[in-house]
């Protein structure tokens, strides 16, 4: 059982970061903290639970520890209490996301966001001690299962193992299997949390507390009103909503995620840039078409709702 409880219940975004062109900085790129605290606060006034900074979706693993520091306290800032921030502290070792916790602790972050030992694919062992090392700093943690980025598939029994560090009190499941939804809520004491954005309806209906989102950065108040239909019952409504613009969440799933939800949020109307620290690239043109396709797609049924 969880030492500590934190209201989980709503849309988490995932928050991407705005660069700037910098030739002094880091690939030329510099991290924009105005504009990253402009969406934070969009995001917040659409009615979003909280914002999750230090994401993949927020390119932390291209930052510097400054940046990287700098963007948490920047979200703790912009969210002013109006909300949670869910920092991620991911790390090759245990020793690195300690540290990670330790200051999105002292910074003021409310929970952590925590990946199995990234680059290096670690045994259970490894695992169970990964977690109980952050465990120790004392924050909420929400376990995030992605098995396609860390080739490690954090699997129910495994969860149920992890449950049982007292600070353990959620996981981010995107193993793109439905069924893990009710077979965690089975057998770990903990909240389940929709991961991906294309199966955000299917775990909503089997009993996922929240959703800790990719592209409510470009339609937040949207991903709210599709949230708060399903935990009233209305399904055929969200429904109806959530198929019509599935095909834009799809993004998320793939590999080039990233650079395709900074191009769908400039196309929803926010001034944002869609540069990407390397290794990624740019989308190629027929990657963009189809993205540019897909959004006004979804954004042209929500206008004319």
């Amino acid at each position: 059982m969880s030492s500590q409880k934190i209201d989980l219940g709503g849309v988490v975004v995932a928050t991407t970061l705005p660069f700037t062109p910098d030739a002094a900085a880091p690939a030329g790129l510099a991290v924009d903290y105005d504009g990253y605290a402009a969406h934070v606060d969009h995001l917040m006034n659409a009615g979003c639970r909280g914002v999750g900074p230090n994401g993949s979706l927020g390119e932390y693993s291209s930052l510097t520890d400054d940046e990287r520091r700098k963007v948490v306290q920047t979200a703790v800032e912009a969210v002013a209490g109006r909300g949670i921030v869910i920092a991620g502290v991911h790390g090759v070792g245990w020793h690195q996301a300690q540290h990670w916790a330790e200051l999105a602790q002292e910074d003021g972050a409310d929970a952590v966001l925590l990946l199995p030992p990234t680059i290096y694919r670690a045994n259970r062992r490894e695992i169970v001690e990964h977690y109980a090392r952050v465990n120790e700093v004392g924050l909420p943690i929400m376990v995030y299962n992605n098995p396609f980025d860390t080739k490690v598939d954090l699997t129910p029994d495994l969860v149920a193992e992890l449950a049982q560090l007292e600070n353990v009190v959620a996981i981010k499941e995107f193993s793109g299997d439905v069924r893990r939804i009710s077979e965690l809520r089975e057998v770990a004491d903990i909240d389940v949390i929709a991961g991906a954005d294309d199966l955000l309806f299917e775990s909503l209906v089997m009993g996922a507390t929240g959703w800790f989102a990719g592209y409510p950065n470009a339609i937040p108040e949207v991903a709210v009103e599709l949230y708060e239909l399903v935990r009233a019952g209305k399904i055929t409504d969200a429904r109806n909503l959530y198929e019509n613009v599935v095909a834009m969440f799809r993004w998320d799933s793939r590999t080039e995620f990233v650079q395709a939800i900074k191009l769908s949020t400039q196309i929803a109307g926010r001034p944002f840039g869609i540069e990407t620290r390397p290794p990624r690239g740019p989308l190629s043109p027929e990657q963009e078409a189809a993205v540019r396709a897909d959004t006004e797609k979804a954004l042209a049924y929500i206008a004319q709702r």
